[in-house]
């Protein structure tokens, strides 16, 4: 049995499609900080995203614990040249493929950018990589909305539009078991 802790990043306060850019994760609240590290497993192994916001999000809470590499496999989704534009704008310049994406989430992906599902397979691969690595371990987990949804769809095996009308806040821990043969999931979007 392998626990996942899934945490979101420090918010950015970004008010536009952040996914690959390397925007700062925003940790001033340092009471909130200070319970996300109280609340995770003392002996827990940490892996984050490379980008700054989950790798210094990762720095924040994880103490005296364990830390492995980051991973790139871990970023958030990439929205190409959506990046970094407000969703009206986009909208606007393209309402049916904006609509597609969000309303029908798999196969349809933002102009240079990624699919739902490549995002999934991507992710699936890395969280596999480190249970395999890590079996029998807490792995606290330090990413984005989008990883953090594509596990939470793969436990409970829901599609993409079921994953995406959960919430999940910055600073949250969403926990996830691999029991080897299936999943099971606990909290989503706690905030400790």
């Amino acid at each position: 049995m392998t626990r996942l802790h899934l945490v979101r990043h420090g918010p950015t306060h970004a008010k536009t499609m952040v996914g690959w850019s390397d925007l700062p994760a925003d940790l001033s609240d340092r009471a909130a900080v200070a319970r996300l590290h109280d609340h995770l497993p003392a002996d827990a192994i940490f892996v984050s995203s490379d980008l700054s916001r989950a790798a210094d999000t990762a720095s924040a809470i994880q103490g005296t614990r364990r830390r492995l590499q980051h991973q790139s496999a871990l970023r958030e989704i990439n929205f190409g040249t959506w990046e970094l534009r407000a969703f009206k704008e986009i909208e606007a310049e393209d309402p049916e493929l904006a609509f597609a994406y969000w309303d029908n989430p798999g196969d349809v992906r933002p102009p240079n950018g990624e699919s739902w599902n490549e995002v999934r397979a991507r992710v699936d691969a890395a969280v596999d990589q480190l249970i395999q690595q890590h079996t029998g371990c807490d792995l606290v987990v330090v990413a984005h909305f989008g990883v953090i949804l594509t596990q939470f769809q793969r436990a409970l095996d829901v599609d993409a539009q079921e994953a995406f009308g959960h919430r999940i806040d910055n600073l949250s821990v969403t926990e996830i078991t691999h029991h080897g043969d299936r999943w099971s999931v606990g909290r989503i979007n706690h905030l400790p």
